[in-house]
């Protein structure tokens, strides 16, 4: 008699056929709901291009529409030629601020309509030579009217555009406009000096003259020495050369000298500190003497007018000359207060009743104070104005010119300061931040200099940053780490500090492992930071590492493990079903005819050595199906079935397990099936093995002739398999059996202790559940809980 759960059950082939067809059809229903899903967004985003597209290019048309309608409210014409333009070229901004006035503005191209005779032919040179060569020009033209035009002519991608302008700077402005400009760069101070009609020029750091305007070339030729505008001669002899040079490198204020040449009368030579060198002019002592300086400042009104910055001019009588809109605007003073001739004293007091001055308890004083730029002979700042609306203002004034009087020029810094304690503020949190990191951080300059770094650079390479000074080579700190890790410290950073004096544009990002000599494992990553600069961060991992490494080792013995668990597998089926046939298959025959000569004892040794026998099959195949559930390769073969028959398969397994033996009392099984059961769909191998290891289970568990009880019934659409004991009831180990796939039966007969673990698997398989609870009195009840059509159930996961 052999074990109910080795019987097999057949495979539909019919039926794997027919359904070949069907998965085709759903796949290429599948296929073209996909690819019609792929059509519509490729369109969706395609007319999303095209409208983020459209609003692009109306962007840039109002971009385009904005930029001409600035320049075409400037007070200057630009004139464009583009590669695609044909016939007349494109007039943009005011005529009437460079033609005279009643022209027309296509006359700007006749420049012998209104400029003299030889800029006019000039002019029609160079911007020949613009259009034909490429040749940009910058020069200054005399018009008919007697104004001073600038001219600037440059290419434009595949045309040209000219510029014209009328010069605020006229041939007789007064000098002292010079010294305003000397805080500018060495560009604007030429651009300046160019328009002067007084002699000037510009010297490098080196004393060298490197620029003179047409008027100092034109005194130059006048006494014999020649030059050109980049190359100027010196006009003062060498003792006389000398001794300027040492007056301007001892003095830090514009030096002063009086030159007479025979012939040209006597001049007073002005030079001055600028960005990068010196600037300076020539004045004749006539003018100097013979006008007051307020005739020559009056000619500068355009020049401060149009510029942004506040600035104001009073003579040495505290009068007000002259002052453009911005200052206007700062004290939110009127034109008609601001008459000409007013004195500085009554702005100031109308300031201070307005709430305008900064709050001084002895005003007086500090009026006093202020008034004193005009006893000055260098420019001079005074302290920030803080003023009672929130306004910080820096104030500089600087001498008007030889007659006396001064120059003020107000900035408004509010923001600027704002911006200092914002940036001062937001380097605190990122210097914090950056102290704050696990990682070692370091910041290194084009010039290889550490520029930023927190304490966790030292503290992980032992660098002693108090002696390295503020802004360490990256060579001192490879020898400083060298002398810390002798083994491999400085050739590590020389390795490392290609990639930070590596100034191709090109370059990538680094990232790396270091395995120092000390045992230590550091990630290392360099990025190139928008600036220029490159940032480099260490982080220690060498305890990460560590635990990486134990737990690939104990992943390593999990995989031998488990294949020494799947060799075992592999040879249960041979190495014990082999034998276990020849018991089961002599014990089948001393049990049959040949075992006629047995006495009753000698039979009951027989029943028993069957029983075993059994169960042993059934542990080898709990076994091998558990080892399949956790490879992932069991699979249900789901059927319509029978369910007495299945129960009567069940029994027939339970009567090969608890044969009848002389002296016990016989099992006391009760069936109760439902009547008009519904079809049930399942694999038919795995429900046989659920029902025979749970009445097993129950049999071990009850005394010798308590009654076990079977019910089938079903619920909507499940399957109710409810098996009843009279046992010591559910107790805490059957609970965690169900639960974790461990049995530690302890019944009158020890069986295979994987009986419920087997349960809960197929059970699982089929999308059922299983459940224990504890009958009154006593007793045990275990509920299975499986779906009616179990077809769906996939292989175990």
């Amino acid at each position: 008699m052999t074990a109910a759960p080795a019987v097999a059950q057949g495979i539909n082939t019919t039926g794997l056929a027919g359904a070949a067809p069907l998965a085709i059809a759903v796949g290429a229903g599948a296929f073209a709901l996909l690819a019609v899903a792929v059509l519509r967004t490729a369109l969706v985003d395609g007319k999303a291009a095209r409208r983020r597209a459209g609003e692009q290019i109306s962007g840039l048309r109002a971009l385009v529409d904005e930029y001409e309608a600035l320049l075409s409210g400037t007070r200057e014409v630009t004139v464009l030629w583009t590669e695609n333009s044909e016939g007349a070229p494109k007039l943009l901004g005011q005529a009437a601020a460079v033609l005279p006035i009643g022209r027309q503005p296509e006359s700007i191209l006749n420049f012998s309509s209104w400029l003299s005779h030889g800029d006019a032919d000039n002019l029609a040179r160079l911007l020949e030579d613009l259009r034909v060569h490429g040749h940009a020009f910058n020069v200054s033209l005399s018009a008919l009217d007697g104004r001073v035009i600038r001219a600037n002519g440059w290419v434009l991608g595949g045309g040209a555009a000219m510029r014209l302008r009328p010069s605020y700077l006229q041939p007789n402005a007064e000098p002292a406009l010079v010294a305003a400009a000397a805080t500018g760069d060495l560009s604007s101070v030429r651009a300046v000096l160019e328009a002067l009609g007084t002699p000037a020029f510009c010297r490098n750091a080196k004393d060298r003259l490197i620029y003179a305007n047409a008027a100092y070339l034109q005194l130059a030729k006048t006494l014999g020495k020649t030059g050109s505008e980049t190359m100027p001669p010196e006009l003062l002899d060498t003792p006389q050369l000398k001794q300027h040079l040492a007056d301007c490198a001892r003095e830090d204020k514009p030096a002063k000298m009086t030159v007479t040449w025979p012939g040209q009368g006597a001049y007073e030579l002005v030079e001055f500190s600028i960005d990068s060198g010196r600037a300076g002019y020539l004045r004749p002592v006539e003018d100097k003497a013979g006008q007051p300086a307020e005739i020559g400042l009056a000619h500068i009104s355009g020049i401060i007018g149009a510029l942004t910055t506040p600035i104001a001019i009073f003579n040495a009588k505290r009068e007000l000359i002259q002052f453009n809109d911005a200052y206007a605007k700062l004290w939110s003073l009127s034109r008609q207060f601001l008459m000409p001739g007013l004195d500085e004293r009554a702005i100031l007091d109308k300031l201070r009743t307005e709430g305008m001055l900064p709050n001084q308890v002895d005003y007086q004083t500090w009026r006093s104070k202020h008034l004193e730029s005009y006893g000055r002979k260098e420019p001079h700042e005074n302290e920030p104005w803080h003023l009672p609306d929130g306004r910080t203002v820096k104030v500089i004034s600087a001498p008007a010119g030889p007659a006396g009087g001064v120059i003020y020029v107000f900035e408004d810094i509010t923001e600027r300061l704002k911006l200092e304690s914002t940036n001062k503020a937001f380097s605190n949190v990122q210097r914090e931040t950056i102290n704050a990191l696990s990682e070692a951080v370091a910041v290194f300059g084009t010039n290889g200099r550490l520029t930023l770094s927190n304490p966790r650079l030292s503290g992980l390479w032992k660098l002693p940053m108090n002696e390295l000074g503020q802004n360490p080579h990256i060579d001192q700190i490879a020898e400083a780490s060298g002398r810390a890790i002798p083994e491999d410290g400085a050739s590590i950073w020389r390795d490392l500090k290609r990639g930070i004096i590596d100034l191709n544009p090109t370059r990538s990002d680094q990232t790396g492992r270091l395995n120092r000599s000390d045992g230590r494992l550091l990630d290392y990553a360099i990025t190139r930071l928008p600036d220029g600069q490159t940032m480099m961060t260490f982080l220690d991992v060498t305890e990460s590492a560590s635990y990486s490494k134990v737990l690939k080792e104990r992943n390593d013995a999990l995989v031998a493990a488990d294949l020494l668990k799947d060799a075992f597998v592999e040879n249960v089926s041979y190495e014990l079903r082999s034998p276990l046939t020849n018991i089961i298959g002599f014990s089948d025959l001393l049990a049959g005819t040949e075992g006629g000569s047995l006495n009753e004892r000698q039979r009951s040794y027989i029943d028993y050595i069957r029983a075993s026998s059994v169960t042993l099959g059934v542990l080898i195949d709990n076994i091998l199906d558990l080892a399949s559930v956790d490879a992932g390769i069991a699979e249900l073969r789901p059927e319509l079935l029978d369910v007495p028959t299945l129960i009567e398969k069940a029994k027939a397994g339970l009567s090969a397990t608890f044969p009848e033996i002389s002296g016990e009392a016989p099992i006391n099984m009760v069936v109760d099936i439902e009547r008009d059961m519904p079809p049930f769909i399942a694999d038919g191998t795995r429900i046989v093995q659920v029902l025979y290891n749970l009445l097993s289970n129950a049999a071990r568990f009850s005394p010798p002739g308590g009654e076990i009880r079977l019910s089938v019934s079903q619920r909507a659409d499940r399957m109710l398999f409810i098996i009843e004991d009279e046992g010591p009831g559910v107790t805490d180990e059957m609970r965690a059996a169900i639960q974790t796939r461990i049995d530690t039966p302890s019944g009158r007969q020890r069986g295979a202790g994987l009986g419920l673990a087997i349960v809960k698997t197929f059970v699982n398989l089929h999308g059922g559940t299983i459940s224990a609870e504890k009958r009154e009195p006593r007793g045990s009840r275990i509920i299975v809980n499986l779906p009616r059509d179990s077809a769906m159930a996939g292989v175990a996961e």
